[in-house]
């Protein structure tokens, strides 16, 4: 007799009962939202959520739902049209203080939210959301390098008594000597320094000159690191946006494509990747006058002429005490007096130097100077790189700090907003969006239509083949195929994996695969039928001896998938990710939930024949 112990019953029905619980929030689709916020932080009270809904009603537009939250109200509507109609109405009629967002809100009951269960994420090309194509521009990386040589150079010549002239040029250094005798301690001193440049001197008349220059292989190792370190800095940013399986991979020599699924409102992401911002802390030039200097339209040696938000005039001083490089962490929060704040953390170099200027300035005021580069359009059409600095902070120091203070004097969006940047970390080189692009839900809905219906006919294709070839077997294959296909999705769901079009593909494969398994299975019990073996015996056998052949066919192609997931990007990961669980999920319907099935339904029989 095959008869299952009742753990391995059990163990198949709690599977297959707990998937389709787990796998149940993806029925109900989602529903186009609107979410209003307070900028101040502050939650939204009733009146203000009646004033919303009479808004909209007034207008004409269709509400499914109203539901306020801690800090937000969250407003459902049955179609985009209607969302998009609902934020320019209430974008109109709300005040400055309000934010408004775009989402997609999951219609999932609310029984089912508090089990903490959610739909399973969808790609770009299923749910829509936004493309970003950035450019980096890895050749400010190359000047900046080359005048930090310049720089070098002209301090270790000068702390050598060498009387002389460095000036950064064209991927080169250019260093002119006011004597000739000089020329071979200075080669020599510049060799040490930086031993892997390019050298050529000479020698005109009483003077020489040395020109050291960056080599082809230098200047491709330094675009190449803009690049990749530029990637990591935009998945960090990614990252703190919240989106869920996103894309962010180079594509030629000096772009990066970025896909952000579910983001319907680019504004917000536009402005945070694309960002190439830093702050630096200087001290002020406090003993001088900052508006005289304004008038006069030059500063004082040794301090710089700035502006904060307002216009005011504000000298700073040339020496920068830290800078966003030296930044570990960054947080959001509100100061002592409930005003926003970003909470500041220095890493150790920068710590220390920030405690030796608050020792030796204290009660005097520190500025805070955050610097974001833009590239415009000249008159004549092309690309100018511009640099914006602007005095977002300029407070008395009121206390000796080092790693640890606050920057204040932001609004709640700037402080978020800044908090985010830092964080993320400054960009390795400034990068402009060259193509931006939002796919509609509408056009993902067509995909997911599309996917749904090939996944359904080629079910349909195989349960008839199955049904008549196999008869009673090929039923029960065919609930092993459902179960499977519920397992699948629960998993993504669990996992929070993304779902894309090639990850549908994925599942069109495993299906194909799931019913390898049983044509085995099954072909090997009629081998066994047609040996002489009883029909018990002929099961038994055949489960047992077509398991190795299952097992090889299937590992190897997990392996093949493990590989695609590991170096693969984007769409590739999304196929070798739903390849991956499918191909987990049919070795256990085929060979252990088909098996339990054929052993409840012939198990404790007598046969003399089998319905094969």
């Amino acid at each position: 007799m095959n008869r299952y112990p009742l753990w391995k019953n059990l163990l198949v029905l709690i599977a297959v009962v707990g998937g389709g619980l787990i796998a149940l929030p993806n029925i109900y689709g989602d529903d186009p939202a609107v979410l209003v916020s307070r900028q101040d932080q502050g939650g939204i009270s009733e009146v203000e959520a009646d004033a919303t809904r009479r808004a909209l009603a007034s207008a004409g537009i269709e509400v499914l739902g109203v539901r306020q939250r801690p800090d937000s109200l969250l407003v459902r509507f049955d179609s985009v049209e209607s969302q998009l109609s609902a934020r320019d109405l209430l974008t109109e009629q709300l005040d400055p203080g309000y934010l408004l967002a775009l989402d997609l809100v999951p219609r999932t009951p609310d029984w089912i939210a508090a089990l903490g269960l959610k739909p399973m994420s969808l790609g770009l090309d299923l749910q829509g959301g936004v493309h970003f194509l950035f450019e980096v521009d890895t050749e400010s990386v190359v000047t900046k390098r080359v005048e930090s040589y310049a720089d070098d150079f002209s301090r270790r010549l000068r702390e050598e008594g060498i009387r002389r002239t460095a000036r950064a040029l064209d991927g080169a250094v250019r260093v002119e000597l006011r004597r000739r005798e000089d020329l071979g301690p200075a080669e020599g001193l510049l060799a040490e320094i930086e031993p892997d440049l390019e050298y050529d001197s000479g020698v005109d008349g009483e003077a020489a000159w040395i020109t050291a220059t960056l080599g082809e292989a230098r200047l491709r190792e330094l675009r190449d690191n803009a690049v990749s370190k530029n990637i990591t800095i935009l998945r960090n940013r990614v990252n703190e946006l919240g989106v869920a399986e996103p894309l962010v991979q180079r594509q030629g020599l000096g772009r990066i494509v970025v896909q952000l699924p579910g983001v319907q409102d680019p504004a917000q992401a536009s402005r945070i990747l694309g960002s190439t911002a830093t702050v630096e802390f200087r001290m002020t030039c406090y003993d001088e006058n900052a508006a005289e200097a304004d008038r006069l339209g030059r500063a004082p040696i040794g301090c710089e002429l700035q502006y904060d938000a307002s216009g005011r005039p504000i000298l700073l001083r040339r020496a920068v005490i830290a800078d966003g490089g030296q930044l570990v962490d960054a947080r959001q929060g509100f100061d002592e007096n409930g005003q926003p704040a970003v909470h500041v953390n220095l890493a150790s170099r920068g710590a220390d130097a920030m405690l030796e200027a608050t020792q030796e300035n204290l009660n005097r005021p520190m500025g805070v100077l955050f610097i974001e580069t833009k590239r415009e359009l000249d008159e004549q059409g092309e690309p100018v790189i511009r640099e914006e600095k602007t005095v977002i902070s300029d407070a008395i120091i009121r206390g000796v700090f080092s790693s640890r203070f606050q920057i204040t004097g932001l609004n709640v969006v700037e402080a978020r907003d800044l908090a985010l940047l830092l964080r993320a970390g400054a960009l390795e080189a400034p990068i402009f969006k060259v193509e931006e692009r939002t796919v509609g839900p509408s056009l993902g809905q067509d995909n997911i239509d599309q996917g749904r219906r090939a996944i359904i006919a080629g079910l349909l294709l195989v349960v008839l083949f199955i049904s008549v070839y196999y008869r009673v077997f090929g039923m029960i294959a065919t609930l092993a195929l459902g179960a499977n296909m519920v397992l699948i999705v629960a998993l993504l769901s669990l996992l929070q994996a993304a779902l894309t079009l090639p990850g549908i593909a994925g599942i069109v494969l495993t299906v194909g695969m799931a019913v390898d398994a049983n044509v085995l299975i099954f072909e090997r019990i009629r081998e066994e039928l047609r040996n002489g073996n009883s029909p018990q015996a002929s099961i038994r056998s055949g489960y047992d001896k077509a398991l190795v052949t299952i097992a090889d066919a299937n590992i190897t192609t997990l392996i093949a998938a493990l590989v695609l997931f590991v170096f693969g990007t984007g769409p590739i990961k999304g196929f070798a990710v739903t390849l991956s669980l499918g191909i987990l999920m049919s070795m256990f319907t085929a060979i252990v939930g088909t098996r339990s099935l054929v052993n409840l339904i012939y198990g404790r029989r007598r046969l003399s024949r089998l319905a094969l």
